[in-house]
């Protein structure tokens, strides 16, 4: 006779016999609605599990809602889906100001904040925030891995810095720095713009004045697509640096002009929709199959999609180990415990790893130049970690 305790299934709020309840908060408006795309993909990826029969027979119920970007929204919003909805975890949240309004919250409740879409390094701090990890590669870790090529390719450059003032931006220059080392007097110029600012030519310019001949643009989507015309259109030829945030063909180098764009430079950990190279690949086969059947409004040339897809792809894996212990608790054990996952979507080589100490799963990122109509990748995958 089987033990009876082996066969217990075990729920926390928002997991039955028959259903799992997802929260999400997204910027379907305002100045990030570029990324909304994202969160329309993961809906669309939850759709076809639960076509498929669902996890271990349960069907997702994923609920998401707009906060337009703006923090005391998004914590509207998580009360909204914790209190009320009643939702298991909140997964796969876009943001970085917007995260960190909700993180005390999350964690006080003790309920996941799983897979945040925001590379802040702040989501890997188990021991202050064991219910909060990040997904993506941090932007600290990204920067390090533009000041290793820079210093290597162009020892001598003058670099000019555009960023966000914010988290976001504020990380990915401390990264830059921690990366230049004892070299940070490379940094000619560093300009900073608030979102709320309707263009930012003006920086562009201040930049460009500065003499520098290397540009990093740590921008959001709208801001990256301006500085790209803007350049040009005072024509400044800098070897131009965007985050990997703005890499987006479609949501990016399309609307600032192809022609415009070619050389800029990058770095990444997905694969690129638009590039034929992987019309062959088997994840991608699988990708472009469930645009078609799932997302056909979707389109394949924006990085977002591709993002939505690897982090609803994540989740998935992380309920499945969950079996039927579906409590809060166990869902961060299993989120805590990924090994060696390759989402169908993520570069070969790069794998997503979590520990009990690590809740940083993606490490690794590959540098790539826009050339044609497309991301070239060139040189070796690299590991972002200069110790932990």
């Amino acid at each position: 006779m089987n033990s009876p305790v082996l066969a217990q299934k075990k729920y926390d709020s928002g997991a039955s016999d028959t259903e799992i309840k997802i929260g999400n908060i997204m910027p379907y408006s305002g100045p990030a609605s570029a990324y909304a795309v994202i969160g329309k993909a993961e809906e669309a990826y939850f759709n076809k599990v639960n076509a498929e029969g669902g996890i271990n027979g349960r069907k997702i119920k994923f609920i998401s809602y707009d906060d337009g970007y703006s923090p005391p929204k998004t914590v509207e919003q998580a009360r909204k889906l914790v209190e009320s909805d009643g939702v298991l975890l909140i997964f796969g949240s876009l943001g970085t100001s917007t995260n960190g309004a909700i993180r005390k919250y999350m964690n006080e409740k003790k309920v996941p904040q799983l897979f945040v879409a925001s590379g802040a390094s702040k989501w890997n701090d188990p021991r202050q925030y064991p219910w909060t990890m990040g997904w993506q590669p941090s932007y600290a870790s990204e920067a390090r891995i533009y000041a290793k090529y820079i210093v290597k390719e162009k020892p001598d450059a003058k670099i000019g810095v555009l960023y966000q003032n914010d988290d976001f931006g504020k990380d990915y220059l401390k990264g830059l720095k921690e990366g230049l080392g004892a070299r940070t007097s490379m940094i000619a110029m560093e300009d900073s713009y608030d979102t709320s600012e309707p263009a930012i030519d003006e920086h562009v310019v201040k930049l460009k004045a500065s003499g520098a001949d290397v540009f990093i643009s740590i921008t959001t989507p709208k801001f990256a697509a301006q500085a790209i015309k803007k350049a040009a259109e005072i024509n400044w030829h800098p070897v131009h640096i965007i985050s990997n945030v703005s890499a987006s063909v479609g949501g990016v180098l399309e609307p600032a002009g192809i022609e415009i764009s070619q050389g800029i430079l990058s770095a990444s950990y997905t694969k690129d929709g638009s590039d034929p190279q992987w019309n062959a690949d088997d994840g991608m086969k699988k990708f472009y199959n469930f645009i078609a059947q799932y997302d056909p409004k979707a389109n394949k040339l924006d990085a977002g999609v591709v993002f939505g897809y690897a982090a609803a792809q994540t989740m998935v894996k992380t309920l499945q180990q969950c079996g039927d212990d579906l409590t809060r608790e166990n869902v961060m054990k299993q989120a805590a415990s990924l090994k060696d996952f390759a989402p169908d979507t993520l570069l070969p080589g790069i794998k997503i790893n979590t520990a009990a100490d690590n809740f940083a799963p993606i490490e690794q990122l590959q540098m790539m130049r826009f050339k044609g109509k497309k991301w070239e990748l060139f040189g070796d995958i690299i590991s972002s970690e200069i110790g932990h």
